[in-house]
């Protein structure tokens, strides 16, 4: 890898998704025409460059990662008005990585969402909350009222609520993209 680009950098998503879905992270690291070793290479160089002393902004990293971005736009978030930026990533053609930049272009949030005009999936009880087939706002939106929750890591999220059948859930996303759903009593 003697570049950092798109495809690296979908390797670094994989890599943090491989701890819940260690098996559609070898299939995806597949279509990439991937090794294992190309994977962990491109995490230790991205873990390198995020932590490194003259490290670059991160909006900045971003765009010299994936290049330009596909589209952008003004959003408020509460009272705050950011910048969305938004890359199309291969592996993934319905989603994109969306990146949230404030004032200044500090990075607010950073996240697969679904693509303008793609269709999501109908998400109407827990045998649809399938890995990998929704993000944070898609489960948001079809279960409210949620609660969001602190993730296990840095780039994970989880959200509490209610299914129709009564039971508790706590769903936990990677990258904004559904991992797995645990069930309380």
């Amino acid at each position: 890898m003697d570049t950092f680009g798109s495809r690296a950098f979908q390797l670094v998503l994989l890599r943090r998704m491989a701890d819940h879905q260690p098996e559609l992270v070898e299939e995806a690291r597949r279509e990439l025409g991937a090794s294992a070793a190309e994977m962990r290479e491109a995490n230790r160089r991205w873990q390198a460059t995020v932590r490194s002393p003259r490290a670059r902004g991160a909006l900045s990293r971003y765009r010299s990662v994936l290049g330009e971005p596909e589209g952008t736009a003004r959003r408020k978030v509460g009272d705050l008005e950011c910048e969305a930026l938004r890359w199309r990533l291969p592996l993934w053609p319905d989603l994109r990585f969306e990146v949230l930049a404030g004032p200044g272009g500090a990075v607010w949030n950073e996240w697969l969402v679904r693509a303008p005009g793609a269709a999501g999936p109908l998400l109407r009880t827990a045998d649809d909350l399938r890995p990998w087939c929704c993000t944070v706002d898609e489960v948001a939106t079809a279960f409210a009222p949620v609660r969001p929750m602190e993730g296990t890591a840095p780039t994970r999220w989880r959200l509490a609520f209610v299914v129709p059948d009564g039971r508790s859930c706590v769903a936990e996303f990677t990258w904004g993209l559904l991992q797995r759903v645990a069930y309380r009593s």
